[in-house]
């Protein structure tokens, strides 16, 4: 692990784990809202075990690089976020020279990775974007439910399709290890502070337009058919749809039957491994 210090004085915290001889690629991971890089390990481990060294920060309002409150990001923090995920790829490309860079972003980090590459898509030989949807589409859902609700919670919203619920957080998978131990960790379970939302708010009609992305950026949608950011699928279609009207030429939407919110923590997360493994290599090689 090692740090770095953001352009507003934030030290990010950096998980890296290495494969036993040098390394054939970079991966980065970006973790989702209310979470942290280190649950990330096992993707990470098989990575390794394929050559590919893998770098994987904790967001601001995030695992230790939290200051203060959970989830708060700070002013400014939404773009601050994406700027940190950009500065870790050129601190990664400058320890690896030469060697390709795969995003993988989960989640909220997907959201920040669909605006990094607006401006960035350079850095990259390949965007996985797992848990992912039209932030715009999601965004408006959330409206519509807390004008009904105000006093809502955001993350009660996402379990309601699975009540009667075990936990507070099955719509994350259908393995009820992995649910528990997201349940009983410190580090997990909230949302982004009220201005942090409002500044994604703000970005979601940029991210619906992604034009700006090149044409030849290999890009990997990766969901669960039971994600409920997605209202069965008619989200992330949306935002697959957008890329390929956009331009993009190498566009891979991967979904999983009956899968829910975290594509590798669920019960066929050797699956989901292996062909995002398949994915990377195609890109890297």
């Amino acid at each position: 692990m090692f740090t770095f210090t953001s352009t507003d004085g934030v030290e990010v915290h950096v998980h890296v784990w290495e494969p036993s001889g040098e390394p054939r690629g970079i991966v980065q991971i970006a973790h989702g809202m209310g979470e942290h890089a280190a649950r990330y390990a096992h993707l990470a481990g098989t990575l390794n075990d394929h050559g590919y060294v893998v770098y994987a920060s904790d967001h601001r309002g995030h695992g230790r690089t939290m200051k203060g409150d959970p989830g708060t990001l700070g002013v400014g923090g939404w773009d601050l976020l994406v700027a940190d995920m950009v500065a870790l790829s050129e601190l990664a490309r400058e320890r690896h020279p030469g060697l390709p860079l795969v995003l993988v972003a989960h989640s909220l980090g997907s959201f920040a990775a669909q605006q990094y590459v607006l401006d960035h898509a350079d850095l990259l030989a390949g965007l996985v974007l797992s848990g992912t949807t039209a932030v715009d589409g999601l965004l408006a859902q959330f409206v519509a439910s807390l004008t009904e609700n105000p006093d809502a919670d955001v993350l009660a919203l996402f379990n309601e399709p699975f009540v009667p619920a075990r936990t507070e957080a099955d719509w994350l998978s259908r393995d009820e290890a992995q649910v528990d131990a997201y349940v009983a960790d410190p580090w997990c379970g909230f949302s982004l502070d009220d201005q942090a939302m409002g500044e994604l708010f703000t970005a979601a009609p940029r991210l619906a337009d992604p034009s700006p992305v090149p044409a030849d950026l290999p890009v990997y949608v990766v969901v669960g058919t039971a994600d409920p950011l997605n209202a069965n699928l008619t989200l992330s279609d949306l935002l697959v749809q957008r890329y390929r009207d956009a331009g993009l030429t190498d566009v891979t939407y991967t979904t999983y039957k009956e899968a829910r919110h975290e594509v590798f923590n669920e019960t066929n997360r050797d699956e989901v491994e292996s062909d995002l493994l398949t994915w990377i290599t195609r890109v890297t090689t």
